[in-house]
């Protein structure tokens, strides 16, 4: 298949529009956007996991809306958390992967946008969108003097961070066993939960404030708690100020290596230990959830506030992480990889629970957010990809105006409300991803399928365009050297 511009770019602006324009009252209600890290679709209680507990998910599940088809905008981490935060594919900013790229400072993210309506920003846990250092070796790729992809937080909108460049264990999130074998486990995988008094190293990446200073205080225990700590008295500092708020709140649970507290582990007694370890973090997560929706509520705020939840991508592999019926895992654009928890809690706006097929997207918050806070959208220069989703909100629509496409490695998909195209390795298959949705018939390419196809193949284009700097110039692709990775021809020898 060809996936190169199929018309001319003067009927590009004609076949593509990026959100959908619903007049709501703007009000300005808290927003929180928490997403969990490798999570599967099936690794939830209202998914249909019959084995790990996840009450409070499960509770805030069957109070909103409970989305069958969430997608991460991508297959790996660290794409679709740009995509959360600029509302646009990764593959515009260079973000092709884990460790690849930054949030280029020219994009437009939701915290900038929702500081001109005076809110306070703060982000928790896990960035990957660039590091945190130039003055220390941390975690991936900080390290001294690497000046180049130095991109924390204060760069893109936010007051407070509490952050972490990329993976940490899910239980003492600074430490790892000097001896592994003691604590039955693998650098990879996880460890049995360190004793008090046992030797340990240091992991090697840390945490860091909104000033590029390195956290020493309360850092041991289960990493979801220690997270929460933080994002409590943000919450509580702002609700007694009257200042609305954006927390993002992203976990490293449970994302490899797992490791789950003696209480957690217990709860899972007859399981392996890399099962105990999976499934224990993954409550211990849920139990801080809980823990913020209390906080909520105690503050007088729950029915103002916005709950955003979803996971990153779908499990690793070789863990006990499950994606339910769908085919294939992380780094696969087969549903998998990419159709993941979602659920949107907001009580101002959200008056009874329902389930919905509409397939929504990480790209999609930015959109629904500006609706909702009554930014206009037209406001921001570049071409959005995500839409807003406050019809859905309030039950007003069931198809969606605009494809979901991704792009990661040699791997293109286009997600309709209907069919999905899936292009690997130069072959084309489609499917009917509401008759098929584990994706085991191919169904014949009709004109229809082909013109999804040929739309799939000019959103393409227009990532290239962004990564090339049409937008905003070319300061971060020149400062950053990267080449644009085309899925097309991804791991071929030519150019």
């Amino acid at each position: 298949m060809n996936i190169k511009l199929l018309f001319p770019l003067a009927l590009v602006a004609l076949s593509i529009s990026c959100y959908n324009l619903t007049p709501i009252k703007p009000t300005k209600p808290n927003i929180i956007l928490i997403m969990a890290d490798d999570l599967g679709w099936g690794d939830v209680g209202f998914n249909g996991n019959k084995i790990i507990k996840t009450p409070n998910l499960d509770k805030m599940a069957s109070q909103g809306i409970q989305f069958n088809r969430f997608y991460s905008a991508c297959a790996v981490c660290s794409p679709t958390r740009a995509s959360v935060l600029t509302g646009r594919n990764p593959y515009r900013t260079g973000v092709f992967t884990a460790n690849c790229g930054i949030l280029r400072p020219e994009e437009y993210t939701i915290p900038e946008m929702l500081k001109t309506k005076g809110y306070a920003t703060g982000h928790f846990g896990k960035w990957h969108l660039g590091t945190l250092t130039t003055k220390e070796k941390d975690a991936n790729r900080g390290k001294i003097g690497n000046t180049k992809e130095f991109n924390p937080p204060r760069l893109h909108g936010y007051d407070v961070a509490f952050v972490s460049e990329s993976k940490v264990p899910t239980w003492d999130p600074m430490k790892k066993p000097a001896n592994m074998k003691e604590n039955n486990g693998s650098l990879r995988d996880g460890w049995k939960a360190l004793k008090k008094g046992h030797e340990f190293k240091e992991y090697g990446t840390h945490y860091w404030d909104i000033n590029d200073n390195k956290i020493s205080e309360n850092l041991d225990g289960d990493d979801s708690r220690v997270i929460m700590d933080r994002v409590v008295p943000f919450i509580k500092e702002k609700v007694s100020e009257k200042t609305p708020f954006l927390a993002v709140v992203w976990f490293h649970t449970p994302h490899l290596p797992v490791v789950a507290g003696p209480e957690y582990a217990k709860m899972y007694s007859g399981y392996t230990d890399f099962e105990k370890n999976y499934y224990g973090c993954i409550t211990a997560m849920d139990e801080q959830i809980g823990r913020l929706r209390a906080l909520l509520k105690e503050e007088g705020i729950d029915k103002n506030t916005m709950i955003c939840f979803c996971s990153d991508n779908g499990p690793e592999d070789g863990t006990p992480g499950k994606t339910g019926i769908y085919k294939n895992r992380k780094r696969s654009l087969n549903e998998g990889g990419v159709r993941v928890p979602g659920i949107i809690y907001y009580p101002k706006l959200i008056k009874k629970h329902f389930e919905t097929d509409f397939p929504a997207v990480t790209s999609d918050y930015l959109p629904t957010i500006a609706s909702l806070i009554g930014y206009d959208i037209k406001k921001i220069p570049y071409e959005l990809d995500g839409i807003d989703l406050t019809p859905v909100l309030s039950g007003k629509t069931t198809n969606r105006s605009e494809n979901i496409v991704s792009c990661f490695t040699d791997q293109i998909s286009l997600n309709g409300s209907q069919y999905k195209v899936y292009y690997k390795k130069g072959k084309c298959v489609y499917y009917d991803i509401i008759k098929d949705p584990s994706e085991t018939t191919p169904i014949e390419e009709t004109p229809e399928l082909k013109g999804l196809r040929e739309k799939m193949d000019i959103r393409v284009s227009h990532y290239k365009d962004s990564f090339d700097g049409k937008e905003y110039g070319t300061v971060s692709y020149n400062r950053e050297e990267q080449t644009w990775r085309d899925p097309v021809t991804f791991g071929q020898n030519r150019k």
